[in-house]
């Protein structure tokens, strides 16, 4: 029995070696990558399904195993089919920062137990308020997505607004309820966050959304008064900075004028297309966001990373520190030298944190942000020509307009009835699934049900969107209409 878990340096230059080769291999083939592998359950966990391991196996053979069951069968999230939720293919630098992130293993949590990532953290948390034009005194944590994002952003909302009750020791026993306003666009975390955070989703007050899906503001008024009259405590506004249907984004200007009218916290949901705004192009059509208190971001969308990891901002990093800083003896800094050193325990629920942070860090220094958003750009140029393709077609017809990177449309055959292209719709997407070259889900607007395609990832082109919509026509001519 060895003494540590450690190979030897030849034994570990040879399962590197052979890690390298099982990478490049998938590079190699992205333009031929399926988005789905069709196995049934049952067969994909009769692959694992076996005892505790006792005694170790060869590192070789098993990173052949892992080629075969794992690699092999992985969903296309890297390649040019995938369409469905938001998956941006990752990028190579990232993929390499996460294997010296995992290789040095640093704890992102207090400054002396990993001092540059702790810095790169700040860092980056910069780099994105000036990404978004959003204010230089932001303070902000890397978390693991968009849904955790918007938690940690209401967090600090409910803990701020509700300071003169001190909910982080009384909770929220004895108050008026809070009520949270979003349109019937936002994303679930928001009912999620509301959930775990002790309001309850029967204060989550979803409001209509004009013909462009983006909230109705008399509407919303219309609702915060009533509430008002009725006792309720009005306590934060949700605005969309891109949903993930369609791209909608809110007026965010109007939302922070009437947050500030009524005293409300004004948070900015930009998990999808918040940094977008980036592009002088589409700055416009974010006005008001950095008027938020708080901004959810994911960079596993639009920086192209892999998964995961998110960010949330706050105008300053003071009411991080109110929200989750709790004195604790294994974590006194009293005989600390006296620094700048910021400890992000003290600013996030976490005590274990990966260093997510430094894969972007990287990747803005290896490949600089222009060149980030000219991916960006394209993504957007060929949504465009998706929806162009689908409008000059007499198959396919357009359901949504969008200035981000999702098109929402449907297969019409040809001389179809109502009934029968909304059947089509629906088995369209368990038999592309079935035939598996191209992933793309499904969503429903205003009731109705349509193909969502969201196209964010640097590896696609043109090529990519025409086939995309020849093996949608080729996969509904075997269906039954």
């Amino acid at each position: 029995m060895k003494n540590s878990l450690d190979y030897s340096q030849q034994e570990l230059q040879d399962i590197l070696q052979k890690t390298t080769e099982l990478v490049l291999q998938q590079y190699a083939k992205l333009e031929q990558q399926d988005g789905f592998h069709d196995y049934p359950q049952t067969k994909v966990a009769s692959w694992f399904d076996e005892p505790l391991p006792l005694l170790g196996s060869d590192a070789i053979a098993l990173l052949d195993l892992v080629k075969q069951r794992v690699l092999d069968t992985a969903t296309g999230n890297l390649g040019p089919n995938m369409y469905a939720y938001v998956m941006a293919g990752g990028n190579q630098i990232s993929t390499i920062a996460d294997f010296l992130t995992s290789t040095i293993n640093q704890n992102a949590t207090k400054w002396h137990l990993g001092p540059a990532m702790t810095e790169i953290e700040k860092r980056v948390i910069k780099w994105t308020a000036e990404m978004i034009g959003y204010t230089t005194e932001a303070g902000g944590v890397m978390v693991s997505g968009g849904s955790a994002a918007t938690l940690t952003g209401l967090t600090v909302a409910r803990n701020v607004f509700c300071r003169q009750y001190n909910v982080n020791q009384n909770g929220l026993f004895g108050m008026q309820p809070l009520t949270v306003y979003c349109s019937a666009e936002t994303h679930s975390s928001t009912d999620k966050s509301i959930s775990l955070l002790g309001i309850g989703t029967k204060q989550l007050r979803r409001i209509a959304t004009d013909s462009e899906f983006k909230i109705d503001l008399q509407q919303l008024q219309q609702q915060i008064e009533a509430d008002i009259e009725a006792g309720f405590l009005p306590f934060c506004i949700v605005g969309n900075a891109g949903t993930v249907n369609t791209g909608a984004i809110d007026d965010l200007t109007a939302l922070a004028h009437i947050a500030k009218r009524f005293q409300m916290w004004f948070h900015v949901d930009g998990a999808y297309g918040g940094l977008v705004s980036s592009l002088p192009e589409l700055k416009d059509k974010y006005a008001g966001m950095e008027l938020a208190d708080s901004i959810a971001l994911d960079f596993h969308k639009w920086l192209y990373q892999p998964f995961e990891i998110g960010c949330t901002l706050v105008r300053n990093w003071d009411v991080l520190r109110e929200s989750y800083f709790k004195q604790a003896d294994y974590l006194d800094t009293s005989l600390e030298v006296k620094t700048d050193r910021l400890e992000f325990n003290e600013h996030y629920f976490q005590l274990s944190r990966s260093a997510k942070a430094f894969k972007v860090w990287m990747s803005l220094k290896a490949y600089g942000f222009t060149q980030i958003q000219a991916m960006m750009q394209k993504d957007l140029a060929l949504t465009r020509y998706l929806e162009q393709q689908i409008q000059s077609s007499t198959d396919f017809e357009l359901m949504s307009q969008s200035d981000l990177a999702i098109a929402c449309f449907r297969y019409i055959g040809n001389q179809l009835d109502t009934a029968q292209i909304m059947a089509i719709n629906h088995a369209l997407i368990p038999a592309l699934e079935k035939d598996g070259r191209i992933f793309i889900t499904g969503t429903r607007l205003r009731g109705e049900f349509v193909l969502r395609a969201c196209i964010i990832n640097h590896r696609k082109n043109t090529e990519s969107i025409d086939y995309l919509l020849h093996v949608i026509r080729d996969v509904a001519s075997t269906l039954p209409t």
